[in-house]
C-alpha cells in the first residue's frame, strides 16, 4: 500500500520496509476528526491515494479556518515533531479513504535509527512550512474567487477525480467567509460551465479553465515540493 503514497514512494525501499513492520493500514471516514488543538498526537497518519485531509484553526468567534491541505503527498501528526507533542490545529478527513498509521514512539525510534527517513521528513516539514506561508499570504491578498478556485483545483489534483465531496456550506467555512460569498463565486463558476453542484458536493467540469481563475499559490507550493523532495506533490490529475 505504499506505492500509494507519494511521500513514502520517496524513500528507499530498505527505508520503506523498516517503517512497514511498524505500520498498520486504516480507513479514514469524511468528515471525521482525527486531532483537536491540544489532544496529544500518538498516531502519524500517511493518507493513500485520493484520501484527503485539511488542518483547521480555530478562531474566538468559533469559525475554523482551513489552513493546508494534506493528500498522499504528506502526511499528518508528529511527522514534523518530536514526541506525541499536543495538537494546535483540529485535523479533519475531507475526502474519505485508506490510509496507513503508525505509532508516535516507532516513527521516532526508527527516525534515530535510519537518518535517511529522518533526513526526508525533516524536508518534508520544510514544504509544509512552506504551505502555511502561502496559505497566509493567499488569505491576506487574494481574491474569495481565486483562493475558491486554486480550492477546487488542489482538491481534484489530490483526489484524481473531479468530484469533491463538500457542500457550499463547509467550502465558506474553510475559507473563513459567509455562505453568500461562497455561493455567489459558484454560481459565477457554474454560469462558465466550470463546476456543477449537487446535493453534498461539488462537480469541477473544466479544471484546466477553473485554474486559470485560481491564483498561482498552488503552483508555486509544488514547485517547492519538487525541488526539496522531487516529485512526491501530486501531479495534475
Amino acid at each position: 500500500m505504499t506505492e500509494s503514497s507519494d511521500l513514502l514512494s520517496a524513500l528507499h525501499p530498505e527505508d520503506i520496509a523498516a517503517l512497514r513492520v511498524h505500520m498498520a493500514p486504516c480507513r479514514l471516514t469524511s468528515g471525521a476528526v482525527i486531532f483537536e488543538p491540544g489532544d496529544n498526537v500518538e498516531w502519524c497518519y500517511f493518507p493513500l491515494g485520493g484520501t484527503l485531509c485539511s488542518y483547521f484553526v480555530l478562531l474566538d468567534s468559533g469559525i475554523a479556518v482551513e489552513t493546508i491541505m494534506v493528500g498522499r503527498e504528506g502526511a499528518l501528526g508528529g511527522i514534523v515533531s518530536h514526541g506525541n507533542l499536543p495538537a494546535f490545529a483540529r485535523s479533519n478527513v475531507l475526502h474519505g479513504g485508506d490510509a496507513l498509521k503508525i505509532s508516535i514512539r516507532d516513527l521516532e525510534a526508527i527516525k534515530l535509527d535510519r537518518p535517511s527517513i529522518a533526513h526526508l521528513f525533516n524536508r518534508y516539514a520544510d514544504c509544509v512550512m512552506a504551505q502555511v506561508f502561502q496559505s497566509i499570504a493567499c488569505n491576506a491578498v487574494h481574491t474569495i474567487e481565486e483562493r475558491a478556485a486554486k480550492w477546487l483545483v488542489a482538491a481534484v489534483d489530490r483526489i484524481g477525480s473531479n468530484q469533491v465531496t463538500m457542500t457550499q456550506e463547509q467550502l465558506a467555512s474553510m475559507m473563513g467567509i459567509g455562505r453568500s460569498y461562497a455561493s455567489r463565486v459558484l454560481q459565477r463558476f457554474k454560469a462558465d460551465c466550470l463546476v456543477r453542484t449537487r446535493r453534498g458536493g461539488i462537480e469541477v467540469l473544466d479544471r484546466d479553465a477553473l485554474s486559470g481563475r485560481a491564483c498561482s499559490c498552488n503552483d508555486q507550493v509544488a514547485e517547492h515540493f519538487h525541488k526539496v523532495l522531487g516529485a512526491v506533490y501530486p501531479a495534475e490529475a
